[in-house]
């Protein structure tokens, strides 16, 4: 597999404060109970078992013992550090509660919003590569509790600081030149800051590998792919791919490895080694040669130089978690920010009269040519058409032009004379019943995948007859509860599972239960043979009389039953009329029918001439 790195734009700064304050804005908009339960646990008990236990109480019983105190005294110490614990634990306890109870909270109402979005996103970035990178990224924050990361690392910095300006005081009290130890810690924060900015970069080059990993897992476990994985030799090609993504994760973490370990060593040298030695060195030297140190004062020194290597530490997993969290809240950001290319109108879309394709011209994003080259047509109220072609003629991209999942390039389409961009995108789509190619049914019962919605009483009679018209309430009826069973067994053990033709029936009684005034179905009886396939169109054309029909297929059953047909090939029309004028003029259609019919004949066993 060709191993290609992914960059940031040359020059890029990462807004790790504006990034930190939007993901905490966040949080307390969600559930203000989360941050506060993580101040309060982690402050308190920052404050007590880096200041209080190992300092403070340690300084105050020592000094007792030097003044020459009696153990009346000794003891009311040890009550009041009895006491202080036991706060702390309690205040700690109770926090974790809260957090617990917040916690789903905040994960519920952050999920709602980015699956709002995610709805309102163009359906043109979903056949966008980065944006699936910049997606998976956003969900991330989500999937892998960083908002809980970013709550705790906040907290824990806040007591860090509260602690060390109160141990620092403590070891200034004693003598001042300790702080010369301290001083190489400020360099910590900036190695921790560039060493993050690596990992991220690292991360993000890891992106697309581990994307197409996820992508190889989840097909060898789905049963969609389950029979091509076992009948052909797909699977060592998907396999190869993983391989492929897993050397290309192991070269960028060799071409990594070097920068982070200097970063590592740096950081090590000036938190742990200059800090740590020196104040040994120079503690022991006062104490033993110069007489200048007494024990409390020694033991205070000490005791304050190991709580001090475990709060920098703390503070510097806290920033430099922060700093990396940081990067992955500006993809979150940068996901609710962005903005649709799909542009509302004013106007709503009132009855159907005519749609018009005027000089309409249109390119993928990603292509290197058009779709559709300087199309033109124009469909009346009450007219049956049917758009035929091989396929990759072109004759999805209609459906998606029209209901303005894309907008043209060039030209412009016309809903009742007026261009689809000065509607509003809501009514527009609504005016519109619409049966796709790659049909989808989902884990709820069949009444709910007919209606789209949940059913009442009413709901479901009128799902019923939709499902008698498409042809396939028998089998729905034989099912364990009837058009209440769950479809697929994934969340419920009675549901039940239907064939392809079935699950495209089901999902073409949605237009049976719908009330429109004009139906475009994209190839709505792929899944079916030829009978059911003509069955089906038979009690489509009776369900839809009197309305405005679209039927787009390579497949002709449709255009012997409709009043016109287009022919469309390399996204252009090449042929217009009725199914008997194009079928007398010897042209494409003509060709394309004769063809399907003797196939038609061949599967029902008779001799073709």
């Amino acid at each position: 597999m060709r191993f290609e790195r992914i960059k940031l734009p040359e020059g890029e700064k990462i807004p790790v404060l504006k990034n930190v304050v939007y993901a905490v804005r966040l949080v307390w908009k969600a559930d203000k109970r989360l941050l506060l339960s993580y101040l309060c646990s982690d402050i308190i008990d920052n404050v007590f078992e880096d200041f209080i236990q190992s300092v403070l109480f340690l300084k105050v019983l020592l000094s007792i013992i030097d003044s020459g105190a009696d153990f009346s005294a000794y003891s009311r110490t040890l009550l009041i550090f009895f006491a202080v614990a036991a706060f702390t634990k309690v205040s700690t306890w109770g926090a974790a509660y809260v957090r617990q109870v917040s916690t789903k909270n905040v994960l519920k109402v952050l999920n709602n919003m980015v699956f709002k979005k995610a709805a309102e996103l163009d359906v043109g970035q979903y056949e966008n590569p980065e944006f699936y990178d910049k997606y998976q990224r956003a969900t991330a924050v989500m999937s892998s509790g960083y908002f809980d990361i970013v709550c705790w690392d906040v907290a824990v910095i806040i007591g860090g600081i509260i602690s060390f300006l109160l141990v620092v005081g403590t070891v200034i009290s004693v003598n001042p030149i300790y702080l010369l130890f301290l001083a190489p810690t400020v360099f910590v924060f900036i190695i921790e800051t560039l060493k993050s900015k690596a990992v991220y970069k690292r991360d993000l080059e890891m992106t697309t590998n581990n994307r197409t990993k996820a992508y190889v897992q989840r097909t060898v476990f789905l049963k969609d792919f389950s029979k091509d994985m076992r009948t052909s030799n797909i699977f060592a090609v998907m396999m190869k791919r993983f391989d492929g993504a897993i050397k290309a994760n192991i070269e960028i973490l060799k071409n990594y490895g070097p920068k982070l370990f200097l970063y590592s060593m740096a950081s090590t040298v000036c938190s742990d080694f200059i800090p740590v030695i020196g104040t040994y060195v120079y503690a022991g030297w006062q104490f033993v040669s110069k007489k200048a140190l007494t024990v409390s004062g020694f033991s205070v020194v000490i005791s304050a130089i190991g709580s001090f290597k475990g709060m920098l530490w703390y503070i510097q997993e806290g920033f430099n978690d922060l700093i990396q969290m940081s990067l992955y809240f500006q993809n979150l950001r940068e996901f609710f920010e962005y903005e649709t290319e799909i542009k509302d109108g004013t106007k709503t879309a009132d009855e159907f009269q005519s749609l018009e394709f005027k000089n309409v011209t249109f390119c993928y994003p990603s292509a290197a040519k058009n779709s559709i080259e300087n199309m033109s047509f124009k469909i009346e109220k009450g007219e049956t058409v049917a758009v035929v072609g091989v396929n990759g003629a072109g004759k999805s991209t209609l459906v998606k032009l029209i209901l303005r999942f894309y907008d043209v390039t060039d030209g412009e389409i016309l809903y009742n004379g007026v261009n689809v961009k000065e509607y509003t995108v809501d009514s527009l789509r609504q005016a519109f019943a619409t049966v796709f190619q790659d049909y989808k049914n989902f884990a709820v019962s069949v009444f709910e995948n007919v209606m789209c919605r949940e059913c009442s009483e009413e709901d479901k009679e009128k799902a019923k007859n939709a499902l008698v018209a498409a042809g396939v309430w028998d089998k729905v009826e034989s099912l364990p509860n009837g058009g209440d069973t769950v479809l697929t067994r994934e969340f419920d053990e009675d549901g039940a599972g239907l064939s392809g033709g079935e699950n495209q029936k089901v999902s073409t009684a949605r237009l049976f239960a719908s009330d429109y005034e004009i139906a475009i179905l994209d190839e709505p009886s792929s899944a079916l043979d030829p009978i059911a396939e003509y069955k089906m169109y038979e009690n489509l054309i009776k369900a839809t009389k009197e309305k405005t029909v679209i039927y787009i297929s390579h497949r002709l059953s449709s255009a012997v039953l409709s009043d016109r047909v287009i022919v469309i090939e390399n996204g252009q029309i090449i042929e217009s009329g009725t199914h008997k004028i194009l079928l007398e003029s010897g042209g494409k259609y003509s060709e394309m029918f004769k063809l399907q019919a003797s196939a038609y004949k061949r599967e029902e066993g008779e001799e073709i001439d």
